[in-house]
Order: structure tokens, then sequence, then C-alpha cells
């Protein structure tokens, strides 16, 4: 018993592999520091916490005792205080798990370096390579390293070193092994924090200055100031790795060019037919011409654009882009070929204006009102799609501008004429000639006829042929709208809100005055105001907000001040409608104001209302006079002759006093 009780007071020690800091410090194992809070600063520094063993298992687990905290598993501690450990006889028998980097074999970090480094690492590794063929050919390693050492130029101490960097490394994971891997010069300079933001708020402007400039103006500031500043290439070295080239793109050279640094859309039209989807836009071509007045200008050009075939199919000609060119391009287009699904236009006068785009939501320009009028796409159920601002891939009829500027604009008939497209590109002989406009018109017919048909086009859905044979092709087999002659002729009308005056009844528009005799009706009423652009001397048409049709109005011409036709034609109008007014009048079969005088006079007089009781009044002293009730003697038959007894009654009694 006695020899049991000795054995188990000098048991073996308790062996195991998880350790605390805390016992690990008290061990005093070789290779690690001898207190605990250094010992939990070189884990984190190390990152034992994410060290994983070769079954995948963390290296590190909760403690399951009092106190809590964290277990590490042996495997993480140098490989002096293992071997201490196991001679203590304190580890375990079992082998403990290799920790594994979870950058296995240095690769990852291997392709994040410089090509420099890269191309060092091989260097080494062919040298170690030479090495081992020497010595498979029966060299000694040191006569080879010593051979090597000559042809490459390099110290025998450094292959050495080099040889010592693959020992026990797998072949293939050579390469990273040998990858130099200097820290550089030691932490970075230091750079005063407001400098340092002057700095990049300085570099970072839209003027885009450049760094040297900026560099000198903050060194003067530090100058001034006496603070110490590194080199320009310093800061250059700096900005370049702490600030996002996306950052520098961005304020330095706007939205725009941001979104070019990404790959643009791709768009493809096999899905759709000829009219289904049309584009329009507005050019100016770089020519001067004149009118009939002898006016010189820059023609611009409305033109509408087939999607899918990429064929103009309508355009108008005028001094300036506006919405009248913009309707009457919509109405050769709806003539000629149909009326197109959808449209694509931008967020300009000509097209955003209410006579065109009235009552289509999210517009880019003006005020869009739940009571404005329907416009010319709207009212023809033509659905809309605005072209982002200053946004010019997304309407494919640019492209189609770009050849017209080459074949049109610099045409053999338009010399002399040439402006050039932009002011420093002004041909030598700019501004000796002026084309006139219908020479001009006539020459852009036909340049957008030849245009159209070309041959051996590629873009879309061509494949070689030309835009007029792949819209004829689409247009013979598609489903085309087409809209009645009433519904046009109500479209193409140009719409406006306008008040009717309270007074007089006249409508003024575009500062001609328009009225007729239904037009009383209306006074101080909002109504929609549908006319031709074109002719506003002609009549308008009147219709609710709602839609229904009111009337139509004539134009007031203003006369001269001694113009006797106009005064003549004024006094016709105003007699013609006060006997319309004299007419309704009589209609209505009024009575005479004597007859409705004595209709009322009838009807005025009131029966007096009887009492529900009577009260009897007692009259004092000798002027006390026995009488009827009031309704006793307005039940009398004969109600004078009791009056007149009465009267008398009373005057005997006056001559009695």
């Amino acid at each position: 018993m006695a020899s049991r009780a000795l054995d188990d007071d000098f048991s073996a020690p308790e062996r195991r592999d998880w350790w605390t800091a805390a016992e690990l410090a008290e061990l005093g194992l070789p290779g690690l520091p001898g207190d605990k809070r250094s010992i939990n600063r070189r884990a984190q520094e190390e990152r034992w916490t994410s060290r994983c063993g070769a079954d995948g298992e963390l290296l590190v687990r909760p403690r399951q005792a009092r106190g809590g905290g964290v277990e590490f598993h042996v495997s993480l501690l140098p490989p002096q205080a293992r071997l201490d450990l196991s001679r203590r006889g304190l580890s375990g028998d079992a082998p403990a798990p290799q920790a594994v980097d979870p950058d296995i074999g240095g690769w990852r970090w291997y392709e994040g370096q410089s090509g420099k480094v890269q191309r060092e690492a091989e260097r080494r590794l062919n040298a170690i390579r030479e090495i081992e063929l020497l010595e498979d050919a029966g060299m000694t390693a040191t006569a080879a390293v010593a051979d090597v050492s000559v042809r490459i130029k390099a110290s025998k101490a450094t292959l050495w070193n080099w040889r010592k960097l693959v020992e026990g490394v797998a072949v293939k994971d050579r390469l990273p092994a040998l990858a130099p891997r200097r820290k550089g010069g030691g932490s970075m300079a230091d750079i005063d924090a407001n400098l340092w933001t002057i700095f990049k708020s300085d570099y970072l402007r839209p003027s885009a200055p450049t760094l040297a400039s900026c560099y000198a103006r903050i060194a003067k500031i530090a100058d001034e100031k006496g603070l110490s500043l590194p080199s320009e290439k310093t800061f250059r070295r700096r900005f370049e790795a702490e600030v996002d080239p996306a950052i520098v793109k961005l304020r330095r050279e706007g939205e725009e060019a941001l979104r070019r640094s990404v790959p643009s859309q791709r768009r493809t039209v096999e899905h759709m037919h000829a009219m289904e989807h049309v584009n329009i836009d507005g050019h100016r071509f770089d020519v001067f011409v004149k009118d009939e007045n002898g006016t010189v200008f820059r023609p611009t050009m409305v033109a509408i654009q087939d999607i899918y075939s990429r064929k103009l199919l309508a355009w108008r000609i005028g001094e300036t882009e506006s919405a009248v060119l913009t309707r009457l391009a919509f109405a050769d287009l709806f003539r000629d070929y149909g009326i197109p699904k959808a449209c694509t236009l931008d967020n300009g006068r000509a097209f955003a204006s209410k006579w065109i785009t009235g009552g289509t939501k999210s517009r880019f320009r003006f005020k869009i009102r739940e009571e404005e009028p329907t416009g010319l796409l709207t009212g023809l159920g033509i659905e809309v799609h605005w072209a982002k601002p200053y946004r010019g891939q997304s309407k494919p009829i640019e492209r189609a501008f770009r050849d017209l500027c080459d074949s049109i604009a610099k045409h053999p008939a338009n010399e002399g004429a040439y402006t050039g497209n932009k002011v420093t590109a002004k041909p030598e002989n700019y501004g000796s000639r002026a084309v006139p406009i219908a020479e001009f018109a006539a020459l852009v017919e036909a340049g957008i006829a030849a245009h159209n048909a070309k041959l051996g086009r590629r873009g879309g859905v061509s494949r070689g042929r030309s835009f007029d044979a792949v819209f004829a092709e689409s247009y013979a087999s598609s489903p085309i709208g087409k809209a009645s002659p009433e519904q046009l002729r109500r479209a193409l009308l140009a719409a406006d809100q306008v008040r009717v005056d309270k007074r007089t009844g006249e409508i003024k528009l575009y500062g001609n005055r328009y009225w007729s005799p239904d037009c009383h009706l209306l006074h101080g009423k909002l109504v929609t105001v549908r006319f031709d652009p074109d002719n506003l001397h002609s009549e308008i048409y009147l219709y609710e907000q709602d839609g229904p049709f009111l009337t139509t109005a004539e134009i007031y011409h203003d006369t001269g001040f001694n113009d006797v036709a106009g005064a003549k034609d004024a006094a016709k109008r105003e007699k013609a409608w006060r006997k319309q007014v004299r007419d309704g009048l009589q209609a209505e079969q009024l009575l005479s104001a004597e007859a409705v005088a004595a209709i009322q006079a009838r009807t005025a007089s009131v029966e007096t209302p009887e009492p529900g009781a009577l009260r009897i009044v007692h009259h004092r002293g000798n002027t006390a006079l026995k009488a009827s009730p009031v309704r006793d003697i307005q039940q009398q038959p004969n109600r004078d002759a009791v009056i007149d007894q009465m009267a008398s009654g009373l005057r005997r009694l006056r001559s009695v006093d």
C-alpha cells in the first residue's frame, strides 16, 4: 500500500496539447515571452486565432473552465518551446496538427508582387536548378555552387542562402520561397495631416492642376508654418497608393468620364421590326444658306430614323429646332409610313414641348401639370422614351448625322458656304457664299436618299444590305399602326391651355384675339385650345380639359384707327350678336313687369291668424264699456253696423263727461 501511495505521489505529469497564455507564461518556455500579456500580443501579431490544422480545424478554442478565455494548440508555439515541452513530458504523444498558412505555398502573395520581384525569383530558381544538375552529374555541392557563382555573377554565400530558402520546400512551391521579400526602407514618411488634406483637395479639382504645381503650393505653406515636408516623389507615391483612381477620375474629369470608364451597354434590334420604334433628333448643318428674304443662317434639320433598319424616314428643315418642325416631321412620317409604337427623343424644347409630349410623365424639361393638353405623341398612343441628357449613344440617329456632315455639308455644291465644324476649323473661303434654301433642301433630300440606299452596311441587322432593303423587307411583313383622317387632324393640331376672358369671352393666343358668339358661355373658364401653329390667322377649336369639343372661334382682327371697312365689320358683328341675344330673349317668352307685379299683389295678401285663446280685459272707472270681443265682432254678419253703434256710444260718453 505504501509503495502504491508513493507511486501516486510521483506520477507522470499530465500530457496535453492545449494551453492558455497564463500557463505558457508560467512554464517559461524558450522562444516565448515570460508574461501573459506579451504572449497574447504575440498571438495577435501572428494571427494564432485564424490558423488551422491539417484537418481544417482552428488551433484556438474556448477554455472550458471558470473565468473563460482561450487555449492555444501546442503546434502554434515556436520549435524551441515545443521541444522543451516534449522534454518535460508535457506535450501529447500523438503528433500535433501542423499549422497551415491560409496562403498555401505563398502563391497568393507571389501573384500580388511586381514583375521585378517575380523575375528575380525565376533567376534564383534557375540557379538552384543548375546547381542540382551539376550535383546529379557527380560534382560536389561546393564545386557546383562555385561554378554557378561565376556564371551568374553572384557570390557563393548568396547561392548557399538561396539553397537554404528551399530546404524542405516542395519543388512546385520553390518560386514563392525564393522571391525576395524586402520590406523597404522602413516606415512611411511622415506628412502633416492638414498639409496632406490641403494637397489632396488642391489636386482633386475639376481644373486638373499638375501634381508638381500642387506640391509647390503645399511646400510654400509648410515653409511658412515651419513644417518639414518629404519630396515630391514621396507625395506622388503616397497619393497613388492611398487614393482610388476612380475618385481621381470623378473629381478631375467628372461624372461622364467616370461613366465611360466602365463597359458600355450593347443593344440588339434582332427582336424588333420596322416602324416598331423610331428616334428623333435635330442637327444643325455647318453651311450658310439664305431664305427668300435674303436672311443668312445655318439651317437645322429635324429627322426621324427607324431604329430597326436605321433608315431615315422623315425630316424637315428650318432656321431653328422647334416644335413646329418636329410636328411637321411627324406628320410626314404618319402620312407616308404609319404610326410607330414607341419613340426615343431627348429633352430639347422642340421635343419636350407640351405640343409634342403633353401628358407624358417624367420628362426632363418643363413643369408637368395634370391639366396640360394631350400632346401629339401621347394622343396617338405612342410610347415615349426619354434619352438621358448629353447621352448621344442613346440615339442611333447621331451616327447618321455624322455621315451627313461629310456627304452633304462638304458637298461641292456648298463650296464657299461651308463653315467648318468648330471655330478653329474655318476654311479659307469662310463666309464667301450662301446657298439658297431651296437648293440646299434639294441637296439634303438627295443626300438622305443616297444614305438610305448605300450598300455594304454592317451594323445591326443589315448584313451587307442597304437601309432601304432592310426596312422594305420588314415593313412588308410587320403590323403597322394607321390613324383615321379625323384622328390625324386632331392630333396634328397643336394644343395649349388658355383661360377665356372673364368680361368679353375672348381668347388671347400668341398676340391674336379669337371670339365667337358661343364664347359667352365660357367666361373665365380654362379650356384646351387646338390650333394650327403654321396658320394662326385661321380658326381655333375649343375643348373641355377632359376632351369634349365646345366651339370654334374666329380670329378677331385689329383694325386701323380710320379704317371704315373695319368699323363696318365690327358694327355688323355686334349687330348680329345683339340680334342673336334678342331672339334668344324673345324665345324665353317673358312676362311684362306690370303682369309680374299684379301676380305678386294677388299672392301677397296673407290671412290674419286667429289666436288660440282669448284674454278678457277689464276697464276701470266710469269709462268702462261693455263691448263684444273682437272675435265676436268679426263673426257678426253686419260688422259695419256694429262698429257704427260702438262709435255713437263713445260719443255719448264724451258728452256726459
